[in-house]
């Protein structure tokens, strides 16, 4: 089973501005600090945030029906503003998804303002079908609504 959802959130600040949160570590830190009743932690385990960086994503008790996973950045293209990253271990691939990837977008509108899309594309097994409904663009979305939260009040 395969299936795609996908979310945008408008910035009103320039593509440029929110591309340096979202095409590097400042992202997790921002995520962190911000989506604590979600997140315990987010650990870099490996690299500095370029292709290959390997976080580990801790959340708090309860929230999730997995306590941790593991995802590796895969593409930094810092010309079209896009990040892709997947499940590498734990989390999803534990509830028998053979695929969880995430993508991040930042699409300028015009020299003051953007849009961030995060897209969800995953792969199930069929015995595990009633586990597509653990995908959710809510969390995605909470995370980019937290980083436009964080960039409005850095820039004015």
């Amino acid at each position: 089973m395969f299936g795609t959802v996908s979310g945008e959130v408008e910035v009103n600040a320039p593509a440029s501005v929110v591309w340096e949160v979202y095409g590097s570590l400042k992202l997790a830190a921002v995520i962190e600090k911000g989506f604590t009743d979600v997140l315990q932690k987010i650990e870099v385990v490996e690299g500095d945030g370029s292709v290959g960086t390997i976080l580990n994503l801790v959340f708090q008790p309860g929230v999730a029906p997995f306590a941790s996973y593991k995802e590796k950045f895969t593409m930094i293209d810092n010309e079209k503003r896009i990040k892709d990253s997947i499940v590498i271990e734990g989390g999803y691939l534990e509830m028998g998804f053979d695929r969880y990837f995430l993508r991040a977008e930042i699409i300028e509108k015009d020299e003051k303002s953007c849009i961030t899309k995060a897209t969800i594309e995953y792969e199930l097994r069929e015995e595990y079908a009633a586990n597509a409904s653990l995908v959710s663009i809510d969390g995605p979305m909470a995370m980019m609504n937290i980083v436009k939260t964080h960039i409005l009040s850095t820039t004015n």
